[in-house]
């Protein structure tokens, strides 16, 4: 599957990455030593996650991050 993220708020591509990787909000934590409170407020947009913790959850879930600079 392939997303442009800037379409997406950054709650909307965390809980997209999740849903790919078909784990409940409490598996996905635990994947990546966070609390469910955690990930259900990343994705319900309550708190924010450093890019370090958004690059920790791709490398985990086989995500790859391409960024492609527009002309």
């Amino acid at each position: 599957m392939k997303l442009k993220a800037n379409d997406y708020s950054s709650n909307e591509i965390i809980k997209i990455v999740r849903e790919w990787s078909e784990l409940t909000q409490e598996e996905f934590a635990k994947t990546i030593g966070k609390s469910y409170g955690a990930i259900k407020k990343y994705e319900q947009g309550e708190r924010n996650f450093t890019f370090e913790t958004f690059m920790k959850i791709c490398k985990k879930h086989h995500i790859n991050v391409i960024l492609e600079k527009r002309n």
